[in-house]
């Protein structure tokens, strides 16, 4: 029997560059600009460009940038992550680990240990798919990323960085290179929780959470971030702000549940999830959060 390929299965045709060095990449971006992609991963960009959603004149494979696959700790006490750092690398990192407790955790959620194995740091906070984990988690820890092109650089707060569904705050020419994560302060506890049908399928919904408590046991700072909650990462910062100076107590916590839950986000719904089911989700997993978080600052972080 002859068997045909399916054409929308099949990318159309583009060159393909493999750089050997981060200005040769970005000389080629500078040249192709929108006409080129960047391969990372390309966990999200090769079925894309299999089923010619995305159809780039050229193909620029970072792979080879060694340079940009590192994890160290910078003299201010920064942890900072090349942007071709492996997901599974970040997952098994001791300095992620001591440092970065918050993305240590939420990454064993990251779609499966195969996926894991290839995906990227850079490349799913470029592809800025509201559903994923990466981006609430830089956003909640105040992370700032470092974006170049061939006329220089930049830095680029989380905050700033997610435009909306798969936008991003990157020109055509730049690539993300580097994130940079700040040290925590004494007394802060985190929290990463999300539901899903299966394990490793995409959250239905969920929620970064970090709190900072003074020597009096009060809330100093806290910071609330879902996905799947609307078109990027949702900061609540009005349930943030209703914890802030107030000793933890349930009732201070389910009345931050509440308004980040009802107010502060914007759920689409799925075939899996209603908005009112995924709005009680983010209810649940944001009571459930606070309190694990504000036990490891009570703790120190323990």
């Amino acid at each position: 029997m002859t068997r045909y390929a399916r054409r929308d299965m099949k990318p159309s045709s583009f060159e393909y560059l493999a750089p050997d060095s981060l200005e040769s990449a970005l000389a080629s971006m500078a040249q192709y600009g929108s006409d080129a992609k960047l391969l990372a991963g390309g966990q999200s960009l090769v079925p894309a460009m299999n089923f010619r959603v995305a159809q780039p004149a050229l193909l620029v494979d970072l792979n080879g940038l060694a340079e940009l696959d590192t994890i160290r700790q910078s003299d201010d006490g920064e942890l900072r992550i090349g942007a071709m750092t492996r997901q599974r690398r970040l997952e098994r990192d001791p300095l992620v680990a001591q440092f970065a407790p918050l993305l240590h955790e939420a990454m064993p959620h990251v779609a499966h240990p195969q996926i894991r194995n290839r995906g990227t740091l850079g490349g799913s906070l470029a592809h800025a798919d509201p559903a994923a984990e990466l981006p609430v988690v830089t956003v909640a820890l105040g992370a700032r990323f470092r974006a170049q092109s061939a006329d220089g650089q930049r830095w680029i707060a989380a905050g700033q960085f997610f435009h909306g569904l798969f936008t991003t705050d990157l020109t055509p020419e730049e690539i993300l290179v580097e994130v940079a994560l700040p040290a925590l302060a004494p007394r802060t506890g985190w929290s990463f929780m999300e539901v899903a049908r299966r394990h490793g399928d995409y959250a239905l919904m969920g929620v970064a959470a970090w709190v900072t408590l003074d020597e009096r046991g009060i809330c100093q700072q806290a910071r609330l971030v879902y996905l799947n909650a609307g078109d990027g990462p949702v900061d609540a910062r009005q349930a943030a702000q209703l914890l802030q100076g107030e000793t933890p107590s349930p009732a201070s916590i389910e009345a931050a549940a509440a308004i980040a839950s009802e107010n502060e986000m914007a759920p689409v719904g799925n075939v899996h999830a209603s908005v009112a089911y995924q709005r009680h989700l983010a209810r649940v997993l944001t009571r459930r959060a606070l309190m694990q978080a504000f036990e490891r600052a009570e703790t120190d972080g323990g």
